[in-house]
């Protein structure tokens, strides 16, 4: 089965509505040749969400809009939190979760990881589902375990055809920002066994459809080892996906 590759990018706690709304029209010119086999998408904040939907609808540009978290409750009383209800309403295809940064300043756990899965999908949209380990545990030598755990957990409870439609993105929190980056040997390593657990748990046919994403300090200049690897369909890009000519060459290594 061939997947086609994902490039997204994740704005973190960077940009103004307008800031992110330039930021696309720049992006959209640079990545245009690529949109038939690649697809783009854009996690702004959650302030900046409206001005990107808007522009992606009235520029009519072949770009995925996705956020950076959700709350899985409906709705409540749940002061400074965002509905699953909300983003779709504001066309996001995709949504952020579980990243590092949300497990380890906001007390994000695979529990909760799993209740935002099964939010998102009920809401119409598609979890991006993060997944990595500490510098602590990869030297442990025990990157596979705690990777396959935090797949297994965080994915439970999906129907064969959600687990297909599931991206997961494996960020080892080590390479975060950092510039230190695996080996893409290594990385697509984890990325095969992160599609097999799915297939454990799904069957191969969901194991062949989801697509398993690299990211951590991933840019220009080293994309395409990235993106080279079989088991790699992508990168969630953080700090280079705020540069316009960056990313478009990101996306365009995934070629």
């Amino acid at each position: 089965m061939s997947r086609r590759m994902l490039v997204a990018g994740n704005w973190k706690m960077f940009t103004t509505s307008g800031e992110g709304a330039v930021l696309i029209q720049d992006l959209a010119q640079r990545v245009e040749e690529v949109w038939d086999e690649v697809e783009v998408a854009v996690c702004p904040p959650f302030t900046g969400l409206k001005a990107a939907s808007t522009v992606i609808e009235l520029d009519k540009l072949t770009m995925s809009l996705g956020a950076q978290d959700v709350h899985w409750e409906a709705e409540g009383a749940f002061t400074g939190a965002i509905a699953p209800r909300m983003l779709a309403d504001l066309r996001c295809d995709y949504v952020i979760v579980g990243h590092s940064e949300r497990r380890e300043y906001f007390g994000d756990t695979n529990e909760t990881v799993n209740k935002k899965v099964r939010a998102v999908f009920d809401a119409g949209m598609v979890p991006i589902m993060c997944c990595g380990e500490s510098l602590a545990t990869r030297e442990a030598l025990e990157t596979d375990a705690f990777v396959r755990a935090q797949v297994m957990e965080g994915a439970a409870g999906l129907s064969a055809e959600e687990a297909a439609q599931l991206v997961i993105a494996y960020e080892p929190i080590w390479a975060i920002g950092t510039g230190r980056t695996p080996t893409p040997e290594s990385a697509n390593d984890v990325c095969r066994s992160i599609r097999a657990t799915i297939g454990a748990m799904y069957g191969p046919p969901a194991a062949m459809a989801v697509r398993v994403l690299y990211g951590g300090s991933v840019k220009a200049e080293n994309a395409k080892m990235f993106l080279s690897e079989p088991d790699i369909d992508g990168g969630l890009v953080g700090g280079a996906a705020l540069n316009a000519d960056s990313f478009a060459d990101i996306a365009k290594a995934a070629l």
